[in-house]
C-alpha cells in the first residue's frame, strides 16, 4: 500500500484498501479518467491518467477538495490549527465539538471550518441530514486531528499538486459525457444498492438510480469508450438482481475484500459474505 496515497477524509466503503487490486485493472492508457462518485478522492488521486476529473454530489466535500488543491497546504494547516484551538477541539470536549458543529450548520462552513469538525467527528465520517445539516456526534476518546492525519493531509495535498486534477459538483445524471474518446476511462463508486452507509442517508440510493446509472454506462459503451463499475453483487443474503443481470453483457473481476473489521459485521459471519467487484467493457 506504501504506493498509494491515501485520503485524509474518512469514507464508509472507500476504495483505498482495494486500490492494489483495482488499480491494475485500469488500461495502461487512459487519456481522461473521470471518477463519477469520487467521494474522500482515494481512487482518483492514485491512478495514472493524463487527465483526473473528480466528480461528487456532495458539495462540501468538493469545496475542501478545491480548497486543497488551490491553496497552499502549510496554510490551510496553520487556519486549521487556528480553529481547532478556538472551539478548544479535543477527544474530550464535546461541548466544544457541538459548538463548531452549530456554528457550520448556521452558515459558517467554509472547508477549514468542514474539516476541523470533520476530524472530532464520530469515526470522522461524513453525514447531512435531509436538510443539508451536518449531524455527525462526537468522536469521543477517538477523534482528533493527529500526527497522523496531519501526514496524512499533507501527502494528499502535494499529490494533488503534482497531477492534472479538476474537482466538480454535479448529479451523476448531469455529467457531460458526450465528448468521450476511446482512450478516456468513466470510474464509478455509486452507493451500493443492498448496503447502507452514512454518507447516503441524506439522498438515498433506489432501484430507479442504479438503472440510470447502467444505461449511463450502457451509453459509454455504445459510444465506443470505456467505464469500470465498482459495485457488490451480494451483501449480507441480499442479491443485487438488477446488477447481476446487467453484468451479463460484460467482464466482472471478483475482488478479495474482508468487511470482519467494519461495519458490515454480524455475528453470524456465513451471512456477512460480500462479493465485491469491478465491471468492465473492456
Amino acid at each position: 500500500m506504501s504506493n498509494f496515497v491515501k485520503s485524509p477524509l474518512n469514507y464508509v466503503g472507500g476504495k483505498y484498501k482495494l486500490l492494489p487490486q483495482i488499480v491494475p485493472l485500469f488500461p495502461k492508457d487512459v487519456n481522461v479518467f473521470i471518477d463519477v462518485f469520487s467521494g474522500g478522492g482515494n481512487v482518483g488521486v492514485n491512478v495514472n491518467a493524463n487527465k483526473i476529473i473528480c466528480n461528487d454530489i456532495n458539495k462540501p466535500v468538493i469545496d475542501w477538495c478545491n480548497e486543497c488543491l488551490n491553496r497552499d497546504s502549510e496554510d490551510f494547516l496553520e487556519e486549521l490549527d487556528n480553529v481547532i484551538k478556538r472551539y478548544g477541539l479535543s477527544k474530550t470536549n464535546q461541548e466544544g465539538f457541538l459548538s463548531i458543529r452549530e456554528d457550520y450548520n448556521n452558515g459558517h462552513n467554509s472547508p477549514v471550518m468542514f474539516y476541523a469538525m470533520l476530524t472530532h467527528a464520530f469515526n470522522y465520517q461524513i453525514r447531512f441530514n435531509s436538510s443539508g445539516g451536518y449531524n455527525m456526534p462526537f468522536g469521543k476518546n477517538r477523534s482528533s486531528f493527529n500526527l497522523s492525519l496531519r501526514k496524512k493531509f499533507t501527502s494528499f495535498v502535494d499529490r494533488l499538486k503534482e497531477i492534472d486534477i479538476t474537482f466538480t459538483n454535479s448529479d451523476f445524471r448531469d455529467i457531460n459525457l458526450d465528448k468521450l474518446q476511446k482512450d478516456d476511462l468513466v470510474y464509478c463508486d455509486p452507493p451500493y444498492l443492498i448496503t447502507t452507509a452514512s454518507y447516503n442517508e441524506q439522498d438515498g440510493w433506489n432501484e430507479s438510480r442504479e438503472i440510470e446509472l447502467l444505461e449511463i454506462l450502457d451509453n459509454v459503451d455504445k459510444a465506443g469508450s470505456r467505464f469500470a463499475l465498482s459495485n457488490v453483487l451480494e451483501n449480507k443474503g441480499k442479491v443485487n438482481d438488477i446488477l447481476v443481470e446487467w453484468t451479463k453483457k460484460y467482464n466482472v473481476h471478483h475482488l478479495n475484500y474482508d468487511y470482519s473489521n467494519s461495519s458490515y459485521q454480524t455475528k453470524d459471519r456465513t451471512k456477512n459474505s460480500t462479493k465485491e467487484v469491478l465491471i468492465t467493457n473492456y
